[in-house]
């Protein structure tokens, strides 16, 4: 049985250990892939997953991330379709998931069905990233109200005002960019990170995740003195991009790709 987002933080904190939050970009290269991908993750110890719902106009995405919601998008790749790979692996993974995905999609499909379906299919949590408050406050409450957590995202140039409106808001985590930019590796953790963190740790009880640029232990272990987690995204999907060229070589699949990031994964553990 999955565990909730809670229960896991509950333990990683019992542990004193950080939370490691995996993203795969649904449907890339297929979705077969993404099953196989996910189970990777959770085989590998990732305490959270993130799911991206591919999109044609990205948000914060770097062009490691952009490309593959291209390619899933050139298969036609459909929000039924991420949903169904879900609901076929939940039964197998222990780690709670969580949907990622612009309110547009959300919108089109129609909130009320989106969150009962995301429910059904075994997600946890949903991240809105394009969705500020004041507009955000009905979303959250009917993502909460559906049993799911509400994850909203913070960024370096967030006031403390509009800072204390998205954490109330908030269930499950808090989502910190660890710069104002799009995603993408980078060789150092930013030099305000950690003030950043602990000023949000100020206003809120929940667990404080830090994404954008996360690529290595080292990181990870200089972030778990400040925050409560590492959302791990471009390095893993440039990592699925090099075995999937590999793997079409030696006729490696899914399989090959799921086995190279679980290892890069498991290798991430603090």
């Amino acid at each position: 049985m999955a565990r909730t987002i809670a229960q896991t933080f509950a333990q990683l904190k019992q542990a004193a250990k950080p939370a490691l939050v995996p993203f795969v970009p649904a449907g890339y290269p297929d979705v077969q892939t993404t099953a196989a991908v996910l189970q990777a993750f959770d085989q590998a110890g990732a305490s959270v997953i993130e799911v991206g719902f591919p999109f044609s106009d990205p948000i914060a995405d770097g062009p490691v991330i952009q490309e593959a919601f291209t390619a899933a998008l050139e298969k036609k790749i459909k929000v039924a379709d991420v949903l169904a790979v879900v609901k076929s692996v939940r039964e197998k993974i222990a780690a709670p998931m969580v949907a990622m995905l612009s309110y547009s999609i959300v919108f089109r499909y129609g909130l009320g069905r989106f969150l009962a379906d995301a429910k059904s299919a075994g997600f946890s949590g949903v991240i809105v990233p394009d969705l500020p408050p004041p507009e955000a406050e009905p979303v959250s409450k009917q993502i909460q109200g559906a049993g799911l957590d509400s994850i909203l995202l913070i960024a370096p140039t967030t006031s403390p005002e509009r800072r204390r409106e998205i954490v109330k808001l908030c269930t499950g985590f808090v989502y910190y960019l660890s710069v104002s930019g799009i995603t993408g590796e980078r060789d150092a953790l930013p030099a305000d990170l950690a003030a950043n963190v602990a000023q949000i740790k100020t206003i809120t009880d929940l667990p404080v995740c830090v994404g954008f640029g996360i690529h290595n232990r080292e990181q990870i272990a200089q972030l778990a003195k400040v925050a409560d987690g590492a959302i791990i995204g471009s390095a893993i999907v440039r990592r699925m991009k090099q075995s999937a060229g590999e793997s079409a070589a030696v006729a490696g699949g899914p399989a090959a790709i799921a086995k190279a990031v679980g290892e890069y994964v498991a290798g991430l553990r603090v």
